[in-house]
């Protein structure tokens, strides 16, 4: 075999990324409007090529263009598969690395990239991607919407998804929009309880037409992430 990588064609390799918020008590994706050929005035998953003078890692790619669309990078970002053939870019064969965001939607600064010429949130209805996107982006945002959902049956990533200062009811109602479940209230709070991923802030309360509710933070102790120790859903409906 020869060892000259140089002999070897190579395909373009790309980053997208499924950033998702909860906003309006919906779960939304970032989804851009192409300001260039191919597929010029279509929806896209933001995403780009990987920049070898300045990406050292398939990460540092992918976070550079979380924070090109949002401004934010320091949040959850999680790598979910990868995709590749000689069709899913007409301009020739491409390896796309695709990762998922969860960002809380009033950190987020919108901004469009080079090759957009708009960014906004589209709500997610259902279970399937049922409008058309750029490339093969529906069936990227498929799988993400799928991965997320069953991770939050069992870890707390959904915690990213709300401001530093959140309510236990507004962290259950997170779980229940993107789950698509009504959640028991007792069951919810003593896991969470038992989990030790949040703490009471001292002094601080949310308050508004009902009664004051207590402020929480995210403890951010948690290594392995797990939340539950086995599916919510499944444990709710023993």
């Amino acid at each position: 075999m020869n060892s000259n990588l140089s002999l070897y064609p190579s395909p373009t390799v790309m980053v997208d990324i499924v950033i998702f918020t909860v906003e309006q008590d919906t779960l939304k994706v970032l989804l851009i409007k192409r300001g260039i050929e191919p597929f010029y005035g279509e929806n896209a998953l933001p995403g780009g090529s990987v920049q070898l003078e300045h990406d050292h890692t398939l990460e540092d790619a992918a976070k550079r263009e979380l924070e090109e669309e949002t401004g934010i990078n320091h949040t959850y970002l999680e790598q979910l598969y990868t995709y590749g053939s000689a069709q899913r870019d007409p301009r020739g064969w491409t390896v796309s690395v695709a990762y998922f965001a969860l960002v809380a939607a009033d950190e987020v600064r919108l901004k469009a990239g080079s090759d957009a010429a708009e960014a906004y949130w589209h709500s997610i209805q259902g279970h399937r991607v049922e409008f058309p996107l750029a490339f093969d982006h529906a069936i990227i945002l498929q799988d993400a919407i799928e991965r997320l959902r069953a991770k939050v049956e069992y870890t707390d990533i959904a915690v990213h998804l709300l401001p530093q200062a959140f309510t236990l009811s507004e962290f259950q109602r997170i779980y229940e929009i993107i789950m698509q479940e009504t959640l028991n209230k007792s069951s919810f709070r003593k896991r969470v309880d038992q989990a030790g991923i949040v703490k009471p802030i001292k002094g601080q309360m949310r308050t508004g037409s009902n009664r004051p509710a207590q402020l929480y933070r995210f403890t951010n102790t948690n290594n392995n992430r797990l939340f539950f120790p086995r599916s919510l859903v499944w444990a709710e409906k023993k």
